[in-house]
Order: structure tokens, then C-alpha cells, then sequence
């Protein structure tokens, strides 16, 4: 591609509203993610970052407004729907397996990938059996590559719920690129984490970015982390965007400084 060319739009999002009742999570809100991009989505607390989010990945549908991924719009799409066009995505809240270890908790993130049914893969019918394991081991394959990108060899076989909650944080992580996303939906992958998990985590999202060439949306709280590693990023304020553009430009937008006005302490 030219320098000078700007990457396609992958996700086209347009005057998106969202009301639970009378109350608006929501209102207008535009703006696009483009092919390869590292795009956050910032403001204080309750403004709507998680919601639209939600919106991007089937689990709320908006009143009014529209999502479209390639061409394609989202209207009334579930999230397995979702899913299966190419976007995964990290909880705020960890939603892992806490009993299973880190490798089958990983495996659960190919559940879309496996062709053979979960009779064949439970109980191996003979006439079945070359099939589901071969399958079983190529996704397995796939997962070891994830474990050591992550650098999570050493707790491959431990139960998830005994890990520290920093690198529950990347075992996460982990299972949304077992999806093999085009698009990673990320809330909050650093919430509850020290400074060094934080260094990590950083550096794992751009290694995703950059190695695996996956287009990323972020909703970050650590301001510090956000403007540090995303190409643009987009501000919501009670629902309502307040700023658009590269971090440089969103740090000196006085909308942006005056609904954070306090908050960076």
C-alpha cells in the first residue's frame, strides 16, 4: 500500500443512539475504525464506552443509527454472529473458565473453528475418530503458538482460578486471538493491574497489532497507556462524543481536558 493512502474502513460506525427506558447511554455517535489500526475509546466514568462497545459486538442493539463491518451491517446481529464475522472481544469482567486450565480455557476460544460436532469431539464415534482428533490437535497447535507469544508456558496446565489476576488478564487475552479475530474488541485489559502488568499487557496489544496485523478498539482508563500506544482515538462524555483524532490532537481539545478536568489523579 502507499504511504500516502488511508487503510480501509473495517468498522463503519453512524449516529448510533442507545436508550435503556428513558435514560441515554447513547446519542450520535459516529466514527470509524480502519484496517490494521489501534483505536481507543476513552472518557470518565458512565460514558458509555462499555455500551458502545456492546453495540459493536451484538450484545445491545441500538434504536437508531448503524454498524457496518466490510460492508456489512450489524442491525439486529447476535453476538455469535458476531463472532463468526471475524471479532472477538475481552471482558471488563473476566469471563474465563476458573476450574479448567489455561490450555482448555484457550481451546474454548476455537469452538468456531471445529467442524466436527460436540457428540464427535465428546465421545469419538469410531467411524469418527481420525477426524475429530485431527482436528483437536491442529487447534491445539494453534493454542501453543498463543501460550508462548504470551509467554504462559509455565501455567499452560494450571487451573486459571489460582492464577494472579494480572495474568487471568492475559489468559483473556488469549482466548479472544484464539478466534483468529480481524477486529479485537478490548475493555479494559488493564483495569485492577500493577504498573509492570501494565508494561506487559502494553506490549502484548502492540505485538497483536503489529505481528498478527489485527485491527484493534480499546477502552482504557490508564490515559498515560492510551495516548502512548493508539493511532486515533474517539472521546465519549455522558454518551455524547466530545473528541475525534490522534492522541496529540484529542490531549489538546478542550472538551476533552474539561470533562477530565480532576479525573487524572
Amino acid at each position: 500500500m502507499n504511504a500516502q493512502q488511508t487503510p480501509e474502513v473495517v468498522i463503519d460506525i453512524r449516529n448510533i443512539s442507545l436508550r435503556f427506558g428513558g435514560v441515554k447511554a447513547l446519542t450520535d455517535i459516529s466514527f470509524d475504525v480502519r484496517e490494521g489500526e489501534l483505536r481507543s475509546i476513552i472518557g470518565p466514568n458512565g460514558a458509555g464506552k462499555s455500551s458502545m462497545l456492546n453495540c459493536i459486538n451484538g450484545v445491545y442493539t441500538p434504536q437508531e443509527g448503524s454498524i457496518t463491518f466490510r460492508g456489512r451491517t450489524f442491525k439486529g446481529m447476535n453476538s455469535r454472529q458476531v463472532a463468526e464475522m471475524g471479532v472477538a472481544r475481552t471482558f471488563q469482567n473476566l469471563a474465563l473458565f476458573k476450574g479448567m486450565s489455561v490450555v482448555d480455557n484457550l481451546m474454548t476460544g476455537r469452538n468456531l473453528k471445529m467442524k466436527t460436532n460436540l457428540l464427535q469431539q465428546a465421545f469419538r464415534f469410531p467411524l469418527d475418530w481420525g477426524a475429530a482428533d485431527r482436528e483437536e490437535c491442529e487447534h491445539r497447535e494453534f493454542v501453543e503458538k498463543i501460550i508462548d507469544f504470551l509467554e504462559i508456558q509455565a501455567w499452560r496446565k494450571t487451573p486459571v482460578g489460582r492464577l494472579p489476576y494480572g495474568l487471568q488478564k492475559r489468559v483473556d487475552l488469549g482466548r479472544a486471538l484464539a478466534m483468529e479475530p480481524q477486529v479485537l474488541l478490548l475493555d479494559e485489559p488493564m483495569a485492577g493491574m500493577n504498573v509492570e502488568e501494565k508494561q506487559d499487557m502494553s506490549r502484548f496489544i502492540l505485538d497483536v497489532n503489529e505481528e498478527y496485523g489485527t485491527t484493534i478498539v480499546l477502552i482504557e482508563h490508564d490515559m498515560g497507556v492510551v495516548m502512548d500506544i493508539s493511532d486515533r482515538v474517539v472521546v465519549l462524555d455522558y454518551g455524547k462524543k466530545i473528541g475525534d483524532g490522534t492522541p496529540d490532537e484529542v490531549r489538546t481539545n478542550p472538551e476533552v481536558i474539561s470533562a477530565y478536568l480532576g479525573a487524572s489523579h
